[in-house]
């Protein structure tokens, strides 16, 4: 059986997530990485966009996600994230990554993330 699967990397977006208030008030960059798995069998067959997943409105949703409403954790807006994508006809299966480089971490790091795996459930 083949698997069949649509990546987006790096999506950014200016957000105001975090615990404490000054995220809140200040907001900071966002990037999340994305891989969806779909059956593109279809479109395949039929070189249409309409019988697999659209990435440019996957993106979208993901920067949508990203500045729009505020989440304490990045944990939630993964989650968030994970539910929109599997909304898109013909996605079954996604992975989230959230980046927060600017989390306020008290040690030199390059990046902190947080990572979602989930399955559509029929």
């Amino acid at each position: 059986m083949d698997t069949y699967r649509i990546g987006l990397r790096g999506v950014h977006g200016f957000g105001f997530h975090g615990v404490f208030p000054d995220e809140k008030r200040v907001g900071q960059d966002f990037y999340v990485d994305v891989d969806l798995e779909t059956d593109f069998t279809q479109a395949i067959a039929t070189d249409s966009v309409e019988a697999t997943v659209d990435y440019g409105v996957a993106a979208q949703m993901i920067h949508g996600a990203i500045t729009g409403p505020s989440y304490d954790l990045i944990e939630s807006l993964a989650s968030a994230i994970a539910d929109l994508l599997l909304t898109l006809p013909t996605a079954t299966k996604v992975r989230v990554r959230v980046y927060k480089p600017q989390a306020p971490i008290a040690v030199p790091f390059e990046n902190v993330f947080v990572e979602i795996e989930r399955e559509l459930r029929r």
